[in-house]
């Protein structure tokens, strides 16, 4: 974890302590002081709106929108029309499942690309910027975790990440896991088919790979977890482009909480 990240986070944290301690004494509602959003877009570089979507999506990674909350974005590529010839250079049969989860945890009809969630509670069509700044806006809040990252890279095709800290919110009898994303923006590729065939597509946020560091269940929001998860590289990795996203995903896929890492510039 970058250091001057972590001083940033913990006097986030620190402040909210205050805020919560103010409004104690003079009997005030604290609302909401921290709180990180988690936005997935599910994408497909062939399909012809994904340039739009993947435009607005590195603006909102940019904060265009000056929105009043930190947001987390991770772009999952899909690979179920790859039998049509249309293949993702980026998609997976990993990210399909996780789409497959969302279209029954939020009762839709039918996959779709590009498709945006926000924790895992609110989904839209990625291209409608008014539609998913709304989804951002009225969003579900929760604190942000309070986790310390070690991240060090132990061969030239292993990333480790090692985490020690605490959810900041309570997780019930249900159960939820945390999960680990390494992620890569600034990638350009030239499309060779489908409706953006000859054009070069920019893409930002692209899950890379996706690990489970822990399940946990019926703890408080201050207990200490700890783990580590190791990465396999693909050829090319840099570490100035990439960074590592922490969220806890309960049963039913709702995000309550996410915390991003920067990469160290010498890895």
């Amino acid at each position: 974890m970058d250091y001057i990240d972590h001083i940033e986070l913990n006097i986030l944290i620190y402040i909210a302590q205050i805020a919560d301690s103010i409004c104690r004494i003079c009997g005030w509602k604290l609302i909401t002081m921290v709180c990180i959003y988690k936005v997935l877009c599910y994408l497909l570089e062939s399909c012809a709106t994904s340039p739009e979507t993947q435009l607005l999506f590195s603006r909102i990674g940019r904060g265009d929108f000056n929105l009043e909350m930190l947001v987390i974005l991770l772009a999952y590529h899909v690979d179920y029309w790859d039998y049509m010839g249309r293949k993702d250079p980026f998609g997976s049969s990993l990210c399909t499942l996780k789409q497959k989860a969302y279209v029954e945890s939020l009762n839709l009809d039918t996959m779709f690309t590009p498709q945006i969630v926000v924790q895992g509670r609110m989904q839209c069509v990625g291209n409608q910027l008014d539609a998913v700044l709304d989804c951002i806006k009225s969003a579900t809040r929760f604190a942000a975790p309070s986790f310390q990252a070690t991240i060090e890279r132990p061969t030239p095709e292993s990333l480790q990440v090692s985490l020690l800290g605490s959810l900041r919110s309570k997780v019930d009898d249900n159960g939820a896991n945390i999960m680990i994303a390494l992620y890569e923006c600034g990638l350009v590729t030239d499309i060779t088919m489908g409706e953006n065939k000859g054009k070069m597509l920019a893409n930002d946020y692209v899950v890379r790979k996706l690990e489970k560091l822990c399940s946990v269940k019926d703890i408080t929001p201050k207990k200490t977890i700890s783990g580590t998860v190791t990465f396999s590289l693909w050829d090319g990795f840099n570490s100035n482009k990439c960074g590592v996203a922490l969220f806890v995903e309960t049963v039913s896929h709702q995000i309550c909480g996410s915390q991003n890492f920067k990469l160290p510039e010498k890895l």
